[in-house]
This record gives structure tokens, C-alpha cells and sequence, in this order.
């Protein structure tokens, strides 16, 4: 976005603000109160931000009191003795700790409220709570602290809900599958009938916790107003499996990783042993050797656990999704091409993407510590401490209905650190530079195996520019055997900086979930491959290498993938989403010193 110094300053007038916000002004200290002025991202640049906390801190406080938590359980009735469990016996519920705002002449425990009374609520949702964090009842560190000590207030509830199998919720250890969705479901819905509530809910959190909201999105539940989603799974198979490759965790996800939250050998095994941990044992293993989900008459294991299409047939509320463009535990596909695909089905959406990895947008102790080529090159600019406030602004919009409509789209970071606005991602004005196998230069070998590799280069550019999105590579294989084929790509730019990666399975040679590509030795087939979204920025007279190996980072070719291949350079092809920007559509992230990279984030 091209924001001049004229238009900030008129943004800030008195005459532009009068209509919609009030009097209130922007000094040199930050916002004053009352909180009325909500300032775009690219409008915050000179403000004040709290960084002393581990967490970012809104720019104005609550006037509320904090009243002291509430434990509570949730009947979820939908549980029965056909999910195994404590369904078995009846009574399965979900546990969560509520906090809500100290609002004067308010009683919650009547019946009859006033307006001015009722409060929304904002709900972090996992498996953690007194499984390798506090229980549901202490503000946790991972994210409830955060929202409990800014949001509640601001008049908002804060809730911390333990999914089935863990903390103080019974029932079994689902990992994502319809009995965890639907305690979440029910969990929403009780937050969104209390007599207190004014019916609306947003579901926040990362990773885990960032899948919870997507799952309770497919139920079209009209009390959840909007979810945003931390690195957080579109679906289980879709983390772990890409074109038919698997992370190395992907066998073991449910009974290794996860299992031993809900059957753990004690006497309360029994209430957590269900379907879905059963099924774990056998659909872990299954998808590892076919690459695919693995579907058959009877099991669904991994449909259940597959959320987006759901979501887009189903739910009426808002999205904000929040990335790290070097997550390599959630990778951002999760994210991209997802914010397109929920904006074209009308669903209002942000996306915040920022070149950290696994982590929140404000956390600095993750971010400092990343390698080269996986964000180094981007900080300290990925620390938003604008976040609290951003999130502020979100809620009161689509929980309170208070403020004004967000702006829409996509908050980028590039791999340099330079941060810009698009009203969609890839942008409309995206150029798809297709190149041919004449204008890249491969190396001299043609075969890749356990300890070949070929590289290929192309460049140099002949003007900046960023290559945004998720490059294609379409490069025909001859299997030398009969156990398949499998390819990892790193794509480096001329000094060897890391600027992303593809991987695939050939079996799965057309893209996609669904395989059926059958591989004879010796028989050639092409493989459209396509890199993981990547925003990175390529400067004049740069080049850009890729690298072909059999494997690379984590991922654990399945024995019917490991055969060496040749590679028909001739009928190569490479597709390059390209976009011409400049200093002038970067903007600044508040509280940090640009001087020392003025050259790139301006």
C-alpha cells in the first residue's frame, strides 16, 4: 500500500475522525482515552506500544475489573455410547475456566440483565491445560494471560476450554475428530446462552489451539461470530501430508504424540478409550505407506479430521488467520491458498503473515532465535507489538459490533523484513512468469537418488522484484525401479539464502490428496510439483538456485517412494508468481528502529 506522509497526517485530522470516532486525537505518547480512534496497521508506525511484557499490551486499558474465575463443566448430550468412552455411561463434558469483566450494577447471577450487562466471549480452546501447562482455571502463559489481562477489561469474557480427554474434561483423547468437534460445538453454544453473554463468540489460539476454531467453524453454530486461526490445521491429514509426502510425525500424530493426554495407564483410562484412538493405530500407518487419506467402506478417519470445506459450507462469522511464513511445525499452506478459498466463498477474512515461525506475532524470544533463511533476515521487524490492539480492534467489530469494519486482506512480511498490504494473496496484479527448460541451466548430473542430486539455476533478474505466492515446477521423472519416486526442492537465492521448498511423492504426480498415478519403472511421468507459499524479495541482477534431492528438512518418503529416477530436463517448466513493488507500498511496524535496514523495509 502507497501511504504517503500527507495522507497520515489527514487520516489523523480532527474533521476525518469527527464523523466516526469522536474528538479523541492521536499525541506523541500513543491514543488517549476513550479508546474511539482505530488506526490501520500503516497508521501506527509513530504510535507508543508496551514491550516491556512477553506479550504485546493494547495501547489504552479497560476500565473493568478482572472477577475471579469460574469452573465450569459442559453436558455434552450428542456423546454417546456408540462413541466408546464416557459415553458409554453418559455424562461426557467439556471443562472450562471462565473470566468476565467486574461491570458496576451488574449482577450475573440474575436472569434479567441489562443490555449494558451482556458481555461476548473469547475462547482458547486445547489440550494443554493441565497437560504440559496450568490447568484451565490459571491464566496461561501460552495465550490466556494475554487475553484475560487485555480483553476482559474491554468488557469481553475470556474462556480456557480443555478438549475432551484432557484437563478436567473427560471423555477420550480425540485428536480432532467428532467428538472433540462436537464438545467444542457445545462448549460454544453454552458461552452464547448465558444470560450474561450477548450471544456472540470468537475462538482464539495457536497451533493445536489454532485448529480448535476451525473445527468449531464447520458447525454453522450462530453463536461463534469469529474465529482466528494461529497456525492452525485446515485439516489433519493436510498438516502432515503434502502431494504424498509425510512429515516425519505424521504415523504417529495420534497414539504416540497426542495419546497418552486421555489413556495414560491410570484408572481413569477406561472413561478415554473411543473409537478414534483405536482407529489412530491403523490409519497412521496406512496413510504413511499410501501417501493418501486412505478412505474405505467404514472408515472416515481422516475425512472427520478434515475441516475447510466444512467451514465454507457452513459458517457465517468472520476469520482472521495468523501465520508464520517459516512455520515448519504448520506450515503456511494451511493459510494460502485457504485465504482465497474462504474469500471467494464470501466469508469476511484478514490474513497477518509474518516471516517468524511456529509463534505468536509479538513473542521476541522466538523470533530472535531463528536461523538464516528462516527469518533471521526478517527481525526484529516480525515483532508486531501493535497485536493486542489489532486484536482489540477486531473483536469490538465483530463481537461488540463496536468501532468500525477492519480492512480486508492480507498483511505480508517479505523475507527482508519489509511489510506491505494486499487486498487479496497472491495480489490481483500477480505476473506469472512462466520459464522454460532453455532459460534454466541444470547441473550435469540427470539422476537423483539417496546420494545424488541436480541443481539448477536461472536469473539474473533485470529489475527488484518479489516473488509472492507459491511457484510451480512441472519436471518430468523416469523411475529406475519399481518402488516409485520422490522429490524435495530448496530454492535458494544467488548468495545461498534458503527462500523456500517443495516436496512430493510421484505417486501423487498430479498434486492434491488423491494419488492414483501409477509409476512403472522406466516410464516417464510428469510431476507438478508446487513450492510452499513464499514472500520473498529478489533484488537486480539476483539469481535463484534449486536444489533436487530425494528427500530434505523432515519429511520421510514412504517405502514405495524411494526409488532412484532420471530427470527429462527437456520437457522441465517453472512458473514464478512475480509483483513490482517498492519502498513506497512498504509500511512500518511500530517501536522499531528502521534505520539500520532502511534500504529494504524503508
Amino acid at each position: 500500500m502507497d501511504v504517503k506522509p500527507w495522507l497520515v497526517m489527514l487520516l489523523f485530522t480532527t474533521s476525518m475522525l469527527a464523523g466516526c470516532f469522536g474528538e479523541q486525537k492521536i499525541d506523541d505518547e500513543g491514543l488517549e482515552a476513550p479508546y474511539d480512534v482505530y488506526p490501520d496497521p500503516w497508521d501506527r508506525t509513530d504510535l507508543s506500544y508496551d514491550d516491556s511484557d512477553v506479550f504485546s499490551r493494547v495501547t489504552v486499558e479497560g476500565s473493568h475489573g478482572i472477577a475471579d474465575v469460574q469452573s465450569v463443566y459442559v453436558e455434552v448430550p450428542s456423546i454417546t455410547a456408540a462413541d466408546g468412552g464416557s459415553g458409554l455411561t453418559g455424562g461426557a463434558e467439556v471443562h472450562l475456566g471462565l473470566w468476565l469483566p467486574v461491570i458496576e450494577g451488574c449482577d450475573y447471577e440474575s436472569e434479567n440483565l441489562e443490555e449494558s450487562c451482556l458481555v461476548p466471549v473469547i475462547a482458547e480452546i486445547g489440550p494443554y491445560y493441565d497437560d504440559g501447562d496450568v490447568d484451565a482455571l490459571t491464566p496461561a502463559d501460552r495465550l490466556g494471560r494475554m487475553l484475560i489481562e487485555n480483553y476482559v477489561p474491554h468488557g469481553f469474557g475470556v474462556a480456557q476450554v480443555s478438549v475432551f480427554g484432557t484437563g478436567e474434561s473427560n471423555h477420550c483423547m480425540d485428536l480432532m475428530g467428532t467428538d472433540e468437534q462436537r464438545g467444542i460445538d457445545a462448549a460454544v453454544t453454552w458461552l452464547g446462552t448465558q444470560a450474561w453473554s450477548n450471544g456472540n463468540v470468537g475462538i482464539i489460539g495457536k497451533s493445536y489451539d489454532g485448529s480448535t476454531p476451525w473445527q468449531a467453524a464447520t458447525f454453522g453454530n450462530p453463536h461463534l461470530a469469529t474465529i482466528v486461526p494461529m497456525s492452525g490445521l485446515i485439516g489433519v491429514h493436510e498438516l502432515m501430508w503434502r502431494n504424498g509426502s509425510m512429515e516425519a510425525r505424521g504415523m504417529i500424530m495420534h497414539n504416540g504424540v497426542y495419546g497418552s493426554f486421555g489413556v495414560d495407564g491410570d484408572a481413569e483410562d477406561p472413561e478415554n478409550l473411543c473409537e478414534g484412538y483405536l482407529e489412530g493405530y491403523a490409519n497412521g500407518p496406512a496413510a504413511y505407506l499410501s501417501g493418501g487419506m486412505v478412505d474405505y467402506a467404514g472408515n472416515t478417519y481422516w475425512t472427520e479430521r478434515s475441516f475447510l470445506d466444512r467451514v465454507v459450507e457452513n459458517y457465517n462469522g468472520s476469520v482472521y488467520i495468523i501465520q508464520g511464513m517459516q512455520d515448519w511445525n504448520v506450515d503456511p499452506h494451511m493459510a494460502f491458498p485457504t485465504h482465497q478459498i474462504v474469500e471467494d466463498a464470501g466469508i469476511e477474512i484478514k490474513t497477518l503473515a509474518g516471516q517468524w515461525a511456529h509463534d505468536y506475532p509479538d513473542r521476541s524470544t522466538g523470533h530472535s532465535t531463528l536461523p538464516s533463511g528462516k527469518g533471521l533476515e526478517a527481525y526484529p521487524y516480525t515483532l508486531r507489538w501493535d497485536w493486542a490492539d489489532e486484536m482489540l480492534y477486531w473483536f469490538d467489530w465483530y463481537l461488540k459490533g463496536e468501532g468500525r469494519a477492519p480492512e480486508l486482506g492480507v498483511e505480508m512480511q517479505d523475507n527482508r523484513g519489509g511489510w506491505r498490504f494486499e487486498a487479496t494473496y497472491p495480489a490481483e496484479d500477480t505476473f506469472y512468469l512462466e520459464v522454460g527448460a532453455a532459460d534454466m541451466s541444470p547441473s550435469s548430473a540427470s539422476m537423483v537418488t539417496g546420494t545424488e542430486t541436480i541443481t539448477l539455476t536461472y536469473g539474473p533478474f533485470d529489475s527488484d522484484v518479489y516473488i509472492a505466492g507459491m511457484p510451480t515446477f512441472h519436471i518430468p521423472i523416469t523411475p529406475h525401479t519399481a518402488n516409485g519416486a520422490h522429490a524435495f526442492l530448496e530454492m535458494t537465492d544467488g548468495s545461498g539464502l534458503r527462500l523456500g521448498h517443495a516436496v512430493m511423492d510421484f505417486r501423487f504426480a498430479d498434486g492434491g490428496r488423491d494419488g492414483g498415478v501409477a509409476l512403472v519403472a522406466f516410464s516417464t511421468v510428469l510431476g507438478k510439483m508446487e513450492f510452499m507459499p513464499m514472500d520473498v524479495f529478489i533484488a537486480e541482477g539476483e539469481t535463484i538456485t534449486i536444489t533436487m534431492t530425494q528427500t530434505g528438512e523432515d519429511y520421510v518418503p514412504s517405502p514405495a517412494a524411494l526409488g532412484g529416477y532420471s530427470v527429462n530436463w527437456a520437457g522441465a517448466s517453472m512458473t514464478l508468481p512475480i509483483v513490482n513493488r517498492t519502498c513506497a507500498d512498504l509500511f512500518q511496524a511500530p517501536i522499531h528502529d528502521y534505520s539500520e535496514n532502511a534500504s529494504r523495509v524503508c
